[in-house]
């Protein structure tokens, strides 16, 4: 850590440890500052062990605030000094685990978990300005809202339909802050537009901005329709968005496209997506879906997938197809699949468990978890809270659940699509599917996007080639 005139000069360094430190913040007085880090002896092999602590500006002094087993972040100072709120949970070992928030006195006394009852992940705390609750952001349903918790734990929601800021996919992505006179801005979301800027002040809501009219004018987009249906697993409620082509007409049959979230442990909604636009304007109909595991509806069915991934979510992804196919608009011979990181991994799942699509496109897929775990960037992570043990010590568990395990099924013509910079889902996991699929003699390919990491969309070009890619593919094998 370090400090800094805001006239400029040189900065003092406060810390000098080997260990990062993060979200800094100033205490009442202006002679502390209150930051999350992972001290432990054994934080390479533990990442998720924070704690919040307190250093003495003058001094150097250090003090701990948080001790139990798990994340402690963000902490946020009250408007009197005297309260600290923070996020994180008890860990588990769990795939999924909801982001609680605490509160505690600012000298690390008299922790209180105010969220308990709530089982949403909350994120992007503020105090409200008489210190008797706090503000908050959330995903619910497909939809990012803002709460305020009191510190009895009442929530009450100020705004709904956050979101906009992820342009490529659908994702839950949103932000806001909050005035001194109880006054919010937020990224105003919606199917039809990117992020603008709206204010509220938690009766009525004002859009400020319009910043992509000139672009939309003589833009016709695709229509957005939310869309429930029921698992043939277990019959449980699955939420997804069918988008269907310009000036469409439903007495027509379209081509259609699976479109598969990553993460796994994250939510599409009823925001903006260029790239599912850009699907619909070339005449196909869309679904796009949260299948057991996602975020937003709870930490029970965030664990469904829990060291079962991927399994029964391809039972929610195929009942999802049947439901739009009955609208009666889909043309069944021209079904398509796609989806990259965690919707790589269940695209090739996928054909290797049916031929029902004519083609598929796995974008930046893990293939082969015994691999994964040792070279991606989460390796103390991954192998501890997505497997119940080391590859070593249980390969089945890996071998079972690893798609390049059932390549031999596959006869769907397959593209692999990776960037060649990905250190999450390193394009050594593409390649592995590419030789198998060539060996078994099925019709493949391989795009390797030059100096893209996992977020291929961060360039507006490298998500223009991904876009151009999956459809030309798809064009190749329609029916």
């Amino acid at each position: 850590l370090f400090t800094l005139s805001t006239d400029g000069g040189s900065p003092r360094q406060l810390t000098f440890t080997d260990f990062d430190h993060g979200t800094p913040i100033w205490s009442k007085n202006d002679k502390e500052l209150y930051f999350s880090a992972n001290f432990h002896t054994d934080e390479e092999l533990e990442p998720n062990d924070s704690e919040i602590h307190q250093i003495n500006l003058a001094s150097g002094q250090l003090k701990t605030l948080t001790k139990r087993y798990g994340p402690d972040q963000e902490p946020v100072l009250s408007p009197d000094g005297s309260k600290l709120a923070y996020t994180g949970s008890d860990d588990t070992y769990q795939g999924y685990q909801v982001t609680e928030l605490y509160v505690m006195n600012s000298d690390g006394s008299n922790s209180k978990l105010l969220s308990k009852d709530f089982d949403r992940d909350i994120a992007n705390i503020n105090w409200d300005t008489s210190g008797n609750g706090i503000y908050f952001q959330y995903d619910d349903k497909g939809d990012t809202k803002i709460g305020h918790i009191t510190l009895n734990g009442k929530v009450t929601t100020i705004a709904e339909k956050l979101g906009g800021l992820s342009l490529g996919r659908p994702y839950n992505a949103a932000d806001y802050t909050v005035s001194n006179n109880g006054k919010f801005a937020y990224t105003l979301g919606g199917t039809n537009h990117p992020s603008d800027l709206g204010v509220t002040d938690g009766k009525s809501t004002k859009r400020l901005t319009a910043v992509n009219d000139d672009l939309f004018s003589f833009r016709n987009l695709g229509n957005v329709e939310e869309i429930w249906w029921k698992s043939s697993f277990d019959q449980r409620d699955i939420q997804g968005w069918i988008v269907t082509p310009p000036n469409f007409d439903p007495d027509k049959k379209y081509p259609f496209i699976l479109e598969i979230h990553g993460g796994p442990f994250s939510s599409y909604g009823s925001v903006y997506s260029a790239e599912i636009q850009a699907f619909a304007a070339e005449g196909y109909v869309v679904l796009y879906t949260n299948p057991r595991g996602s975020t937003s509806y709870g930490q029970e069915f965030g664990n469904l997938i829990h060291h079962d991934y991927p399994n029964h979510d391809y039972d929610d992804l195929m009942s999802g197809v049947d439901a739009v196919i009955q609208k009666g608009y889909v043309d069944d011979k021209n079904l398509f699949v796609t989806g990259g990181s965690g919707g790589g991994v269940l695209t090739a799942w996928i054909v290797g468990k049916t031929d029902r699509f004519a083609a598929a496109v796995v974008a930046k897929p893990v293939i082969n978890w015994y691999s994964f775990v040792l070279y991606a960037d989460g390796t103390p992570f991954f192998y501890k809270y997505w497997f119940p043990n080391k590859p070593w010590e249980d390969p089945s568990s890996y071998i079972k659940r690893s798609p390049l395990s059932y390549v031999a099924n596959v006869t769907t013509p397959t593209m692999l699509l990776t960037g060649e910079e990905d250190y999450r889902t390193p394009i050594a996991e593409s390649e592995q599917f590419y030789a198998a699929l060539k060996l078994e003699g099925v019709e493949t390919a391989m795009v390797r996007i030059p100096g893209a990491s996992h977020g291929i969309a961060n360039r507006p070009s490298n998500l223009i080639a991904k876009i151009a890619a999956i459809l030309a593919w798809f064009d190749k094998h329609k029916n």
